[in-house]
């Protein structure tokens, strides 16, 4: 916490930890009936929470930082977003954080910005919306971000096994990086306990990498990851994980490589989608590129504009990744759906 940034690093995380604590409270409550009835209101209620969480911290800290954000309350200014407020009001009060409705909105909206400034913030309260109504792997992601310098990375994952080889064991991990500082976890219980800093794994040859990818997608050997797959003779298990977990599992070793295919021609990559986590991956020793090598670039408002996909390495044979995701580019096939 010794670094130029630790007022902000020290904001954040209690941010986000608040923000865990009324997730977990609305995910502990999803029934099976609403799943089976495929009702997403838990999740809209813990995104808006969790975002007037975290925004109330950072304005009452940092009054003058904007936030780049997905959500914004207008919606539940209106009279058919009454009963969501109410439950979001009831659900940030359940976990100490009192407000009334409209100072409720009032935080979320200072989450919607869309245009770039030389030093903001990005937020996504909650990145893998499947996996939260499974009640399985979600992440919040928060990052500041300096001249379209990422200087702070945080990911909260509630669920996340502190140890992968133990997943029935303790869950719950917050992790952070500042640039040039190194990559830490620590329990997302345990605030007070010794954080641990995460190195990516020693693997030095493709073929005996590890993809990481969502649970639910279905690569086969005729997809665009199933193709790099076999191209750089990769025949392990895929490590499957919901959303930017999948970063933090690159961090810690249990993976290799991530890869984020475009969808179709043109399509932006929303920074909130990334930021936390590739400086997690960043300073873990791994290396974030976009499919064709570039840097990612956050000059560009809310989104990557001027990169496309994203491929998430250990660094030991990123060019070669970049280079088969290339020789299987979509031009001879249709790419799959976004992992």
């Amino acid at each position: 916490m010794t670094s130029l940034y630790a007022k902000e690093l020290e904001t954040g995380l209690q941010a986000v930890r608040q923000a865990a604590d009324v997730c977990r409270a609305v995910q502990s409550a999803i029934s099976a009936e609403s799943l089976e009835k495929k009702d997403k209101s838990p999740v809209t209620v813990a995104d808006f929470a969790s975002q007037a969480m975290i925004c109330r911290q950072l304005q009452a800290a940092f009054p003058d930082d904007p936030v780049i954000g997905e959500e914004g309350a207008e919606e539940l200014r209106q009279p058919a977003g009454a009963d969501f407020l109410a439950r979001i009001v009831a659900e940030c009060a359940a976990v100490g954080v009192t407000g009334t409705p409209d100072e409720i909105c009032n935080w979320i909206d200072r989450g919607g910005l869309q245009e770039y400034r030389s030093r903001f913030w990005t937020l996504d309260p909650i990145d893998g919306t499947k996996g939260f109504l499974r009640k399985e792997q979600y992440a919040i992601s928060l990052a500041l971000i300096v001249d379209g310098q990422i200087q702070i990375g945080i990911l909260g994952c509630p669920n996340m096994p502190l140890d992968a080889s133990q997943p029935d064991g303790d869950t719950g991990i917050l992790s952070w990086a500042v640039k040039g500082a190194g990559s830490f976890i620590q329990s997302l219980d345990s605030p007070d306990s010794e954080p641990q800093r995460v190195q990516v794994s020693s693997t030095a040859v493709s073929s005996d990498a590890r993809f990481c990818e969502s649970v639910e997608s279905g690569h086969s050997s005729h997809d665009w990851s199933g193709q790099i797959a076999s191209r750089l003779g990769i025949s392990r298990e895929p490590f499957r994980i919901d959303s930017q977990c999948k970063y933090l599992a690159v961090a810690m070793g249990d993976a290799e490589i991530y890869l984020r295919l475009p969808t179709r021609k043109g399509y932006q990559e929303k920074i909130w989608d990334h930021a936390g986590g590739i400086l997690v991956v960043e300073e873990a020793g791994g290396t974030v590129t976009d499919i064709h090598g570039k840097a990612p670039e956050f000059h560009r408002g809310a989104t990557l504009a001027k990169n496309e996909g994203m491929v998430v390495t250990n660094g030991r044979f990123h060019d070669a990744v970049v280079a088969a995701v290339e020789e299987n580019s979509p031009d001879s096939h249709n790419p799959p759906e976004l992992s």
